[in-house]
């Protein structure tokens, strides 16, 4: 097996992308926060003491997107050139839904940016009502589709 991140004696590597054709290339990701009732009222009650919580999160997703080969120490600088992020209320089960889709033209994919985006901005949703509610729950974290690029097109097809 050729693993794309070792070198010929098994030492660490960022791969080479120089050679690959640049495209226009997307990534969307999602993600699911679920908690108590009291600290699903708050968020949508806007009563959180440290803010506006939704607005935070998708300020803290694009931040994640954008710092993702800070925190993934084989992710390539990129220069994005959208992030689009969207909050989906799910009132049933006291539970957010964050959509991270992120963009630009490039010689590699944007998946893993991401996905950063949408661990960051639930990461900041926990932080900013843990004292609401300890127990929340995050996950999944999951890539829905992706497009451009040698590997093709993918796209979730969940039952």
């Amino acid at each position: 097996m050729n693993l794309t991140h070792l070198d010929e004696r098994h030492r660490p590597k960022m791969v080479d992308v120089s050679q690959k054709t640049a495209t226009i290339r997307e990534a969307r990701a999602s993600g699911i926060i679920t908690m108590s009732p009291a600290a699903y009222e708050a968020i949508v009650q806007e009563q959180v003491k440290k803010g506006p919580v939704l607005q935070t999160a998708i300020i803290a997703a694009i931040q994640g997107a954008k710092k993702t080969p800070d925190l993934i120490p084989m992710c390539h600088p990129l220069l994005l050139s959208g992030v689009q992020c969207d909050i989906e209320e799910q009132p049933r089960s006291h539970s957010f839904k964050l959509l991270v889709t992120v963009r630009l033209s490039g010689n590699t994919g944007v998946e893993m940016e991401a996905l950063t985006g949408v661990s960051v901005g639930l990461l900041t949703i926990y932080d900013m009502v843990k004292a609401i509610d300890k127990a929340m729950v995050i996950g999944p974290v999951q890539l829905e589709e992706k497009s451009g690029g040698k590997s093709g097109d993918f796209r979730r097809t969940d039952p």
